[in-house]
């Protein structure tokens, strides 16, 4: 035949295949989301998400020397409360789940970055993600409350916060409140682009942060909205964020293209319970590969313009980056 352009040259061997990689990873770009309880002793699996587990404070440092020795070096807390009520107090507690969780971290593990997630709804009674109004959360109210959590979080020795809860206006509220406390420096990741999901399913029940009423579809995104997506990335870069999350990441990795375009901030994806889940149920069951699923699913973040990536899956991406499956 004659041809040319032969496409397949650049094919042949895995070295020339790694030289011509148009989509690069490394470890220090992922973030391993960890969920913290009250209580002692506690390493307690979480049934709908195999192999991942609550721990409280004094058991947590067993993971984050698995983390460390791994690679990863990026932790997101989550705060799992012994107490709730009408308006999530216990969110922004100094002495709160989160709270003693980071200092416990940071004296123990002091090279970890350590982010938390900045919302109501694991400590609301109701499950929502603000206050209410009735049966409507009330946006303007709630503001002030994630400010005070977020500021609670820094103090308490947080590097980052991530505000998850899709008010308007949290990360002009939030920003404001950290630099009146002279906390400038410190960044904010928001979930700007944070649609209304089946795959959070196992999370709820992970988190115990299921609405007794109702659902979210008033605060967080519709999934069939892309434009919608764009103005609230642009909107929460104007207020202050420094990173902007998309989330879901693998049923949205079109509007994670979308977003990388038009933003000037580094752009995370967040790859959230349901698709850990399926992953480990259809690797269960002898459907799939589930070492190279967890490679194609972050790769494939990567490639539709992600810079950061959140994933349950963490430690097993930085053994393959190791290996150079992917990367």
């Amino acid at each position: 035949m004659d041809m040319t352009i032969r496409p397949r040259r650049l094919r042949g061997n895995d070295t020339l295949r790694r030289m011509v990689r148009e989509t690069r990873m490394d470890k220090s770009s992922l973030i391993y989301p960890m969920f913290v309880k009250e209580g002692n002793d506690i390493r307690e699996e979480i049934p709908s998400m195999d192999g991942q587990y609550r721990y409280s404070v004094d058991c947590m440092g067993f993971e984050l020397e698995r983390l460390l020795n791994a690679g990863v070096k990026n932790v997101m807390f989550f705060g799992i409360p012994d107490q709730k009520d009408e308006v999530g107090s216990g969110a922004y507690d100094e002495n709160g789940i989160v709270q003693r969780a980071l200092r416990e971290a940071k004296e123990k593990f002091p090279e970890l970055y350590l982010i938390t997630d900045v919302c109501m709804c694991e400590y609301t009674s109701h499950g929502h993600c603000g206050m209410l109004c009735g049966h409507d959360v009330d946006n303007d109210r709630t503001l002030d409350l994630l400010a005070k959590t977020a500021l609670s979080h820094v103090e308490a020795g947080a590097d980052m916060v991530a505000p998850s809860d899709m008010m308007d206006g949290r990360v002009r509220a939030i920003r404001t409140m950290l630099d009146q406390a002279g906390h400038t420096g410190t960044p904010i990741m928001s979930y700007a682009v944070k649609y209304a999901s089946a795959f959070y399913g196992p999370f709820r029940e992970a988190a115990g942060s299921a609405p007794s009423f109702g659902d979210r579809k008033t605060y967080q995104m519709d999934f069939h909205n892309k434009r919608e997506g764009i103005k609230e990335a642009l909107l929460d870069v104007e207020e202050g964020a420094d990173i902007i999350m998309v989330k879901p990441a693998m049923a949205y990795q079109d509007v994670i293209t979308e977003v990388r375009k038009v933003v000037n901030t580094p752009v995370a994806a967040y790859s959230v319970s349901g698709e850990y889940a399926m992953v480990k149920a259809g690797a269960k069951l002898g459907y799939i590969d589930e070492e190279r699923i967890i490679g194609e699913m972050a790769v494939g973040a990567y490639r539709a313009g992600a810079d950061i990536y959140l994933t349950y899956f963490a430690k097993e991406i930085a053994k393959m980056m190791d290996e150079g499956k992917i990367g």
